[in-house]
């Protein structure tokens, strides 16, 4: 994985233009895969077959999306419970 962005004229490409190449260990997954898995979601859930007129409508549908996302969906990887009743779980256990 990655490989094409080790390919040499790709890297020289970037180096021409003055980029600065910045990459993880090779192998190393779980730096992004959080992050990934949510950016998924967000597509599958939230962008596909949809359209805006405005950028305002837009961010209103993101922001509610993200409420809900966080108050309202339940995972099965967070036990059943949305992101917030398992942080604040874990808050109660801590304490």
């Amino acid at each position: 994985m990655g490989w094409q962005y080790r390919h040499a004229a790709y890297v020289g490409a970037l180096a021409e233009n003055g980029f600065v190449q910045s990459m993880s260990r090779k192998g190393n997954c779980l730096d992004n895969g959080a992050t990934e898995q949510v950016f998924g979601h967000l597509k599958d859930e939230f962008f596909r077959g949809r359209d805006w007129d405005t950028f305002e409508e837009f961010k209103a549908d993101l922001e509610s999306y993200i409420r809900r996302w966080n108050h309202v969906r339940r995972q099965v990887k967070l036990k059943g419970l949305t992101p917030v009743e398992f942080r604040e779980q874990a808050l109660r256990k801590a304490a």
